[in-house]
């Protein structure tokens, strides 16, 4: 930047030199002097102009080596600008490339998780639509009782859509040891636990609890009127609540919908307490055989003491049998041994007074018979 401005500068005094150059000799001609004097002055001008000339001219070599310098500085500079930002845009562009597949990445995965929300929203949409309508939910109520019933009772002990004497058809019977039926209603009013809770002012919410004590109350008075025979069926029956939040709801705010329905005789049940329900009817079920079978076991048990005790018999009898065996065994024995001697004898010829024979062919040696165990 210095030597810059010492260039401008010697320019501009150039310049001005050449002006007043010019104006001198301007001034000169105006004069109208004398010969003599016009041609000293004109001398000394063409001097000073080749004088200032000269100068030009080494200014503008001066000039063309600073200009040709910058030149190159300003090329050593832009040779490195342009360097740092290659390196800068390549790592950029690394980076900006990891970035996107990062990105292309994550947008497959929100992509997934998008088809399963969308899948989910039609499954609730569907459960929705099911709700919705009361056949549908009365069926989805009893899908669910009819699983667990399944699930813990063995087939010959239930019976879906029993047909009581009434002609009344409810959704599931459960046969005690007594073979009276216990009922099971799957039917539950939803509307008015959807309407309470979706309630948004006081009035509203009491007009909805209002409404669901009708309901659920008219519900309960018609199973106690069509389900509960007197000799035929069980003396409870049990209504069937396929939600456990709207269960909870019922128990927590409304325990005087509870306390009726125990008045007449009918149970609310949610989807647990219908399956502890089941296990507890499965035991019950379980020890009734056992106590059916008890005559049974007691029977079998005393012919097979009776059994027992003709085999202590046989026992005895052959114990008898093996000791007269051993007996006669025994004696065969002693007869053996006299043979035996006798043969002795024989072979040796042990005659009263007798001498041995010198040429006598002695017999084969004859083994003894060991008696058994008890043998003499």
């Amino acid at each position: 930047m210095d030597e810059t401005l010492v260039i401008i500068v010697a320019t501009v005094s150039v310049v001005i030199g050449l002006a007043a150059l010019a104006a001198l000799a301007l001034m000169l001609r105006r004069s109208q002097q004398t010969d003599a004097a016009a041609d000293a002055t004109m001398a000394e001008v063409i001097r000073l102009q080749a004088d200032a000339s000269a100068r030009l001219q080494a200014m503008g070599d001066m000039l063309a080596g600073r200009q040709g310098a910058l030149e190159r500085a300003l090329h050593e500079r832009l040779d490195s600008v342009t360097h740092r930002l290659g390196q800068s845009m390549q790592s950029s562009t690394q980076h900006t490339v990891e970035n996107l597949q990062k990105l292309h990445e994550r947008l497959a995965v929100i992509d997934s998780a998008q088809k399963h929300l969308t899948g989910l929203a039609s499954q609730v949409s569907s459960l929705s639509a099911v709700l919705s309508n009361k056949q549908a939910r009365g069926a989805f109520g009893q899908g669910r009782m009819e699983v667990i019933v399944q699930d813990g009772l063995p087939k010959g002990c239930y019976e879906f859509q029993y047909t009581l004497s009434n002609r009344t058809r409810p959704d599931c019977a459960v046969f005690l040891p007594d073979q009276r039926p216990l009922v099971i209603d799957a039917k539950f009013p939803l509307e008015a636990v959807t309407a309470y809770r979706e309630a948004k002012s006081e009035d509203e919410r009491k007009q909805a609890a209002q409404r669901l004590r009708q309901d659920v109350g008219r519900h309960v008075s018609d199973i106690a009127a069509k389900y509960l025979i007197p000799g035929e069926t069980h003396e409870l029956a049990l209504m069937f609540v396929p939600s456990e939040s709207v269960y909870a709801d019922l128990h927590d705010g409304f325990d005087d919908i509870l306390q009726k329905a125990f008045r007449a005789r009918v149970v609310l049940v949610s989807p647990s307490l219908l399956m502890l329900a089941i296990q507890v009817v499965q035991q019950i079920q379980r020890d009734a055989r056992m106590r059916a079978a008890a005559d049974r076991i007691r029977t079998e048990v005393e012919l097979m003491l009776v059994d027992l005790g003709r085999l202590c018999e046989r026992v005895v009898k052959l114990e008898r049998h093996f000791g007269q065996a051993n007996e006669d065994i025994r004696q065969v024995l002693v007869s053996a041994e006299k043979i035996d001697k006798r043969a002795a004898s024989i072979r040796e010829l042990e005659f009263d007074g007798e001498e041995p024979s010198a040429t006598i062919i002695p017999a084969p040696t004859v083994r003894k018979l060991q008696a058994g165990s008890g043998g003499q």
